[in-house]
């Protein structure tokens, strides 16, 4: 079973969330450094163009462009679980894991990125902006999808044939859809469940953003919490009050082309 997130915008590289734990190095580096190389020769207007941002971010992607480097260590790095700092990885609470809960991750969940393609939690990251929705023309194509192409999708169907010893061989998709996009479900040959978070507002249920991501977050932490190993033990999911709606899901794979649509629901009073 592997579990697929994405990346948040929001770093952090403090030192006082580093552990002492075990790293490794991103597999998809040689990629990472022909995206760095064209990134280079942009100026900060075309960088802030390019991805919408201000003029101060734009600079400091500049910055981030020129100083980083193909060979990750701890001294310029940071494992990538401990460095994404949004909605998702508050939920996930990787710092707070012991170590054999990590070793679970580096097993059992890979992080999908613009530049990196495809990272372990452990995998050393360096200071980076690059959505993977970003239309940044290569040689390969006019966008990242083209970019990457076959390369992540391959990437993973080897790490689910490698980790076959992990449980059934299952992707569960906790990743946003301009991340999955560039994932290609035929290619990968691999049974796909995607989970729903939704939660009781104004007399109804419905996705809430906000706590839709900190619920993909949670389901990673259930899942190391508890070493999961077969999708099946997922449906035990409780963390923050959500539970499996069986009914739900049903509906929503009547009304979806997808046949594993998942929903857990959510009614705080």
């Amino acid at each position: 079973m592997l579990m697929l997130l994405s990346p948040a915008k929001t770093l952090n590289f403090s030192e006082s969330t580093k552990i002492t734990h075990q790293h490794s190095l991103p597999d998809l580096v040689a990629h990472s450094t022909e995206l760095i190389h064209t990134l280079r020769t942009f100026s900060a207007q075309k960088i802030g163009e390019l991805m919408s941002i201000s003029e101060s971010l734009s600079k400091l992607n500049v910055e981030r462009y020129a100083t980083w480097s193909p060979e990750s260590t701890p001294l310029n790095s940071k494992q990538a679980v401990l460095t994404f700092n949004g909605d998702v990885y508050e939920g996930l609470d990787a710092s707070s894991l012991n170590s054999q809960q990590l070793d679970y991750l580096q097993s059992h969940l890979r992080i999908l990125s613009g530049l990196y393609g495809v990272l372990r939690p452990l995998d050393l990251l360096q200071a980076y902006r690059l959505e993977m929705g970003t239309k940044l023309s290569t040689a390969r194509g006019k966008d990242l999808y083209a970019f990457w192409g076959d390369i992540v999708t391959k990437h993973l169907h080897q790490t689910m044939e490698s980790n076959a010893a992990n449980g059934a061989k299952v992707v569960i998709n906790l990743a946003s859809e301009e991340y999955f996009k560039v994932v290609k479900p035929a290619l990968l040959a691999t049974p796909i469940i995607t989970p729903i978070f939704e939660d009781y507002k104004n007399g109804s249920y419905k996705i809430i953003s906000f706590y839709a991501k900190r619920a993909r977050g949670l389901m990673v932490r259930y899942a190391a919490l508890n070493n999961i190993a077969e999708p099946e033990q997922l449906k035990g999911f409780d963390l923050d009050g959500y539970a499996f709606d069986e009914e739900a899901s049903r509906n929503k794979v009547k009304n979806s082309a997808s046949p594993s649509n998942w929903v857990f629901r959510r009614r705080v009073a």
